[in-house]
């Protein structure tokens, strides 16, 4: 009986895949040729016969090796960019936002008081007390998020996207509300709207952004020495 694995290790020899990958290619593609011999010698035919036809299936193993090649390298770029970007991003993303819900729950509960005692309706001291302690915990967030992707083999700019990737929605808003805040704001007296999307850009944007950088962007620095003196080690 013909061994199918040492036929096909010989004909995808110039394969360009990392040897765990290539072992893999090679033992399904070798037990797919069996299987068919196998079949094809249920049927009647010779062994000799039932080879030459499972042979004749591949054309050409050359075009087979590139087909193979590039199937597995889109496969590779697809999963490395799920591990590198969409899931530190997405975890960024969620804490964040969760630890933003946790900090308005259970975190300092706005003042309530009168005016001088005189006056009936309440002020609510300033939304700082909840935002603060939320800004301070992002530059945690963003070294988590540095820390997932740069062991994943991500790039300084999968890092950096990743890291700032919960302010990414907020900025799409404020881009698309900007033509119409510029539209309406001739409309509008003391220039309300302007004043209060800068506001908004500067708490959900910039300062938001600039937390999660100062934690993401030492985080990336430091792993990233540290991956270059690993490799000069084992060098």
């Amino acid at each position: 009986m013909r061994d199918w694995e040492a036929l096909v290790k010989q004909q995808l020899n110039g394969i360009a895949l990392e040897p765990a990958e290539n072992a893999e290619v090679i033992v399904e593609l070798a037990g797919h040729l069996a299987e068919t011999c196998e079949e094809l010698r249920k049927q009647g035919m010779t062994e000799e016969e039932a080879e030459r036809r499972t042979l004749s299936q591949v054309e050409n193993w050359q075009k087979l090796s590139r087909l193979i090649q590039d199937a597995r390298t889109k496969e590779n770029t697809v999963t490395n960019r799920v591990k590198q970007f969409w899931v530190p991003s997405l975890l960024t993303l969620f804490l964040s936002m969760g630890l933003l819900m946790l900090v308005q729950f259970f975190g300092p509960k706005p003042w309530l008081f009168g005016w001088n005692g005189r006056s009936r309706w309440p002020f609510v001291a300033p939304a700082l007390m909840v935002y603060v302690p939320w800004l301070l915990s992002l530059p945690l967030i963003g070294a988590m998020g540095a820390y997932l992707s740069n062991r994943a083999g991500g790039s300084r700019r999968a890092v950096l996207s990743s890291v700032v990737f919960p302010v990414l929605p907020y900025l799409a808003f404020f881009v698309l509300a900007l033509p119409v805040v510029v539209i309406l704001n001739d409309h509008i007296a003391h220039n309300i709207m302007s004043r209060a999307l800068f506001v908004g850009l500067f708490a959900w944007v910039l300062a938001p952004g600039a937390a999660l950088l100062a934690g993401g962007w030492p985080a990336q620095f430091l792993l990233s020495r540290l991956l270059v003196s690993r490799r000069i080690v084992g060098s």
